[in-house]
């Protein structure tokens, strides 16, 4: 530490003499720099006393002062942010590039990089870079459902910074800030959930959340996205959920193979109901027309009736006998001067002439010999039935 005379001095005398302080500054300035040896012994008193005064001292503590000020200079990088402080109270902001502030410890600076996309794990933590193995923290992991089940829950929270200035000033630690509010907001969701559907469909609006309860904390943070890792029952109960899982599993196939029955079988049902009540009503329809038919002929048939009824009768009379006689094969004509009946085998006649026809549409050795044969039978026949008609007439 260099003294100067006169400094902390108890006496009464008056203030140092300039020149002598400066000769005392150089000299220590000499001895600092190795100029002042051995050898100043040999020299005589006027001479060392020149040297020390033909130090240029103003030259150096300039070379001090540029490289001090040369210590303000510092570049944002791309994607960063500069936040300069003087005395410790916030200035400014700067953008990327080669930027200035007065030389410590009046003024500092902090780079502050807003590109990073950081990543915090809530539930487990990473082996190592290269390490597929997590190590579980239970105390983070489980947390209770609606339905008083516990579930054990691993998920990573990514973000990135928004505002430098909020990062560094209001939050002490905002890994610990982010981490409270993605505990406080995945506990919230599952709390309003039941376990079955948070292993089904996952976790939903916890990014929403977080980004609420941050911005009520000011930390400059903002939420990239919430990832589920994991989404399980705890390992002490794994084997009974598990029973559990297979037999909801089975009551839903068992569901689904009834619905699908029912499919089958309901619009086949509804198909042949819609037939009957289709045909039923066609079938009405056909006996009130039919009935009407029938009104409309018998009041017609009446009035003639009325007008004459002889007539009508004996054309009633024909008309059964030509519909009853249509629909037989055998007809016996009773001979009112006789006992004696006649006979006519219309049956075997149609027979016979349908045999006819058949054996002129197939193919024979002698067809014409056929055809002769047949036609004198028949003709025999009828022959016999006209000689018998006119025997009982006579």
């Amino acid at each position: 530490m260099i003294k100067f005379p006169g400094f902390g001095q108890r006496n009464n005398e008056g203030p140092p003499d300039i020149d002598q302080v400066m000769r005392d500054l150089s000299r220590k300035i000499n001895n600092l720099f190795g100029k002042g040896g051995g050898n100043q012994s040999n020299r005589p008193p006027a001479s060392r006393a020149g040297a020390s005064m033909n130090l240029p001292v103003l030259p150096i503590m300039a070379v001090i002062v540029l490289i001090w000020l040369g210590t303000g200079f510092y570049i944002v990088d791309q994607g960063s942010l500069g936040v300069e402080l003087r005395f410790g109270k916030f200035i400014e902001t700067t953008e990327p590039g080669p930027r200035w502030h007065l030389p410590y410890p009046i003024e500092t600076a902090t780079v502050v990089n807003m590109a990073q996309v950081r990543k915090l794990e809530v539930g487990y933590r990473s082996g190592g870079e290269g390490s597929g193995a997590k190590i579980k923290q239970p105390k983070e992991s489980l947390i209770l459902t609606e339905d008083e089940n516990i579930i054990d829950l691993q998920f990573a929270v990514q973000y990135n910074i928004k505002n430098a200035k909020d990062y560094l000033f209001n939050n002490r630690s905002t890994d610990e800030a982010v981490m409270s509010a993605a505990e406080s907001a995945i506990r919230e969701v599952v709390g309003k959930n039941k376990l079955d559907n948070l292993l089904q469909k996952g976790l939903s609006d916890t990014s929403t959340i977080m980004q609420a309860i941050l911005d009520g904390y000011k930390t400059g943070v903002s939420i990239t996205s919430v990832s589920l890792q994991s989404a399980q029952p705890p390992d002490q109960v794994q084997e009974a959920f598990e029973d559990v899982n297979r037999a909801n599993q089975d009551n839903q196939r068992q569901i689904n193979e009834g619905q699908a029955y029912a499919n089958d079988v309901i619009p086949k049902a509804r198909g042949t109901a819609s037939r009957l009540l289709a045909e039923s009503a066609g079938y009405k329809l056909k006996v009130e027309s039919e009935a009407k038919g029938n009104t409309s002929r018998f009041d017609k048939i009446l009035a003639q009736y009325n007008n004459a009824p002889e007539v009508t009768r004996q054309r009633l009379f024909l008309d059964a006998q030509e519909q009853i006689l249509s629909s037989v094969s055998k007809i016996i004509v009773d001979q009112k001067a006789g006992n004696s009946m006649l006979y006519l085998p219309l049956d075997k006649l149609m027979n016979t002439s349908g045999n006819a026809a058949s054996q002129q549409s197939q193919p024979s050795l002698n067809p014409p010999l056929a055809a002769t044969t047949e036609k004198s039978n028949a003709t025999d026949r009828t022959r016999d039935a006209f000689r018998s008609r006119d025997r009982e007439s006579r």
